[in-house]
């Protein structure tokens, strides 16, 4: 197996390493994404940009893209005074390891089609030499 493969797959194995591969999380998405889960309740974005140690906004576009890649969930929450806001949680992980597995089911049979097409492509001129 070339290096480069070898290479990919060994950094791969980690799951915070997989789901920047598969959804494009970043250092600080990871970070969101692991306080999530760590939680056992919901979150709000001020929490988690104290936590973090960044500005709210700088919060609130980390847990919209893990919202987006469908690993974190936005819920509404009503206030005691009335009004609600906003909390954030981590997807069901067994969702999110079907998404992975999805994801990897299409890659695998894309990437099947193109060892197809370089067969039919260099097979076909190689054995007519």
């Amino acid at each position: 197996m070339p290096d480069a493969v070898q290479n990919q797959l060994r950094d791969e194995r980690e799951c915070e390493g997989l789901l920047d591969c598969m959804f494009g999380l970043n250092e600080l998405d990871r970070a969101v994404f692991r306080l999530l889960a760590e939680s056992s309740e919901p979150l709000t974005v001020d929490y988690i940009a104290k936590f973090i140690g960044k500005e709210r906004t700088t919060a609130y576009r980390s847990v919209k893209r893990l919202e987006e890649a469908g690993v974190a969930v936005e819920e509404q929450e009503s206030c005691p005074k009335g009004g609600y806001h906003h909390v954030y949680r981590v997807s069901d992980p067994d969702e999110i390891a079907n998404e992975l597995q999805r994801m990897l089911n299409q890659w695998y049979a894309e990437t099947g089609q193109l060892i197809q097409e370089f067969r039919d492509t260099y097979v076909k001129d190689h054995s007519s030499e």
